[in-house]
């Protein structure tokens, strides 16, 4: 739940952002959006999140070690081990356990925003581009400005074109919330899991058969749930966007 209330806007922030960059009139900017968001998009997820989390954490240290231990001798790639010194390393190896969990937490939270923000942003392109180019030339027949333009005319209209794609989005989300347990994050299939099992490494004190199926069914019910309260809510938002707007969704 703090992954999907964090990573939410985080990710639409990155989409809107990459979908800004993708329709802009300069080249370098316009073809970074693009580049962002078919890069992102064509990479499958679990590589993504293997590799990514992987190279975020170096790439931190790296710049770390840049600016902690700038005589280091050695070099820091030594064959496939990465070795920085160790007031470079993240989080810190004497810092307390919570600060490993917040450090795990935020660079998957990060990873997901990424890469959900591809999708969003595939999403906002497509919407802005929807856009009746009516408006935007009537807007530009009473003087307003490109920054006028985008903000009042184009920003406003483009999330009842958005909306659909985004509801369905963050079903996506939803359901790729277990991921975090390929990243090392204690989340609720891991615990399922640990709670459920038959090994006693954590919980000797309350032995018990093998009921993974049961916690297992239970997360099923959860997602089932959680998606279905998600779908009627975004339904009731979607009438609301388009209530007297000139779509199909309106019209009905």
């Amino acid at each position: 739940m703090s992954l999907l209330a964090i990573t939410a806007p985080a990710a639409l922030i990155f989409g809107f952002g990459g979908a800004t960059l993708a329709r802009s009139q300069f080249f370098p900017l316009r073809w970074l959006g693009k580049i962002y968001i078919s890069a992102v998009r064509g990479v499958p997820d679990i590589a993504f999140f293997l590799f990514f989390v992987i190279a975020l954490d170096q790439g931190f240290e790296w710049l770390r070690h840049q600016a902690l231990c700038p005589d280091w001798p050695d070099p820091i790639r030594q064959g496939s081990d990465f070795v920085v010194c160790t007031a470079a390393k993240l989080p810190l190896g004497s810092a307390p356990q919570y600060v490993h969990e917040i450090y795990g937490f935020f660079t998957a939270v990060l990873t997901f925003a990424i890469v959900f923000g591809a999708f969003a942003a595939n999403v906002l392109y497509g919407a802005m581009r929807a856009v009746p180019k009516e408006q935007i030339e009537t807007a530009q027949a009473y003087g307003m400005r490109q920054s006028q333009v985008f903000w009042r005319i184009l920003v406003p209209q483009m999330w009842v074109y958005a909306l659909p794609g985004l509801s369905n989005l963050w079903m996506v989300l939803i359901k790729a919330t277990p991921l975090l347990f390929l990243l090392g994050v204690e989340d609720i299939v891991y615990w399922a899991r640990e709670l459920g099992g038959t090994k006693q490494a954590k919980f000797s004190a309350y032995p018990h058969e093998d009921w993974r199926m049961y916690y297992f069914l239970f997360l099923l019910i959860f997602y089932l749930a959680f998606t279905k309260v998600s779908e009627i809510f975004l339904e009731r938002l979607m009438k609301r966007l388009t209530h007297g707007q000139g779509t199909l969704g309106g019209a009905a």
